[in-house]
């Protein structure tokens, strides 16, 4: 597991990923979530479903779904941003559609609209495997700045 004092070259984020796989994001490292594809404004992310990950009623926790989300929105922005632009949330909001109790999930996440000053983006958590199940769908807004 990486150090969270462990620290990347002052590369962005996106180039520690493509370096450093998920080993440049602790997150990525706890929570056993996997990249399996990023660019041109989108990104998909997947993660098993564990036990440490339920909540009292035995499904997956509603912040699964919204973290996987959110980090694959996050990445599909970082594919379109410019040289030292950087991005932080201003509002995310999730529909929960259905639970899950095992089996992994994808995350789709893709930019809507990305403007010098905001950029929109949605994303959808599904059940990996056929059929494939619609559990989440997310909305965001990121401030985007210039470092």
């Amino acid at each position: 597991m990486l150090s969270t004092k462990t620290h990347f070259s002052p590369m962005n984020y996106l180039d520690n990923i493509r370096a450093h796989g998920k080993a440049a994001n602790p997150f990525f490292c706890m929570m056993g979530i996997e990249i399996e594809e990023i660019g041109n404004g989108n990104a998909r992310l997947s993660c098993r479903v564990r036990p440490d990950m339920m909540n009292g009623e035995g499904w997956l926790q509603g912040g699964i779904f919204t973290a996987l989300a959110d980090e694959a929105m996050v990445l599909a922005i970082y594919s379109l941003l410019g040289q030292g632009e950087s991005i932080a949330t201003i509002s995310e909001t999730t529909t929960f559609l259905s639970g899950v109790q095992k089996g992994a999930l994808i995350a789709d996440g893709r930019v809507i609209r990305k403007g010098r000053r905001v950029a929109f983006a949605e994303a959808e958590v599904k059940s990996k495997g056929e059929p494939s199940k619609i559990l989440s769908r997310s909305q965001a807004a990121f401030a985007v700045s210039k470092k």
